[in-house]
């Protein structure tokens, strides 16, 4: 690696590092794992940056051979999205919602459908925007609508399942 592609590269990992850390954590809920997962990907970055084909957005490729070596490393690929019908949400309990903190928001968060996790982490991180989402997971932008609205019904109920900490 040149000079001048190791001071690029480095600012790469400065300006992505955190927010696909924070992604690989939502997919995984797992701290070591998650850096095990985001150091993996920039290493691949690095062995394969340079050969990326021209107009290749490097964010969305950095998001999306996140999560394909995470479904590699769980050995499932990622299943067709059957679309269930769209119900409303319950509403959660005010006092659980005015409890809520980070580690528990995360906790519930974790009870996601797998396939929905991405989607929703990445817009929730707003790092990308939807049609980013789907270049980087390699689903039809439709796809990405339905698996985020589902999944925002879907954290809607089981914070609604929730009782409040005491």
């Amino acid at each position: 690696m040149s000079r001048t592609q190791s001071i690029t590269f480095k600012k790469l990992v400065e300006n992505h590092f955190a927010s696909l850390y924070r992604f690989a954590y939502c997919l995984v809920n797992d701290e070591q794992t998650a850096g095990d997962l985001t150091q993996h990907t920039f290493f691949l970055y690095a062995n394969k940056g340079a050969t990326l084909p021209p107009g290749v957005k490097v964010k969305p490729w950095l998001y999306g051979t996140l999560h394909s070596e995470f479904l590699r490393q769980r050995g499932a690929p990622d299943p067709e999205f059957p679309l269930a019908p769209t119900t409303a949400a319950p509403i959660a309990k005010p006092e659980f919602i005015a409890a809520l903190d980070g580690p528990s928001a995360a906790a519930a968060f974790a009870h996601l459908d797998e396939v929905l996790r991405a989607p929703l982490a990445l817009y929730y991180l707003r790092d990308l925007t939807y049609p980013e989402i789907a270049e980087a997971l390699a689903v039809p932008l439709e796809n990405i609508f339905a698996r985020v609205a589902e999944a925002k019904l879907q954290f809607k109920k089981i914070l609604a399942g929730r009782t409040a900490p005491s």
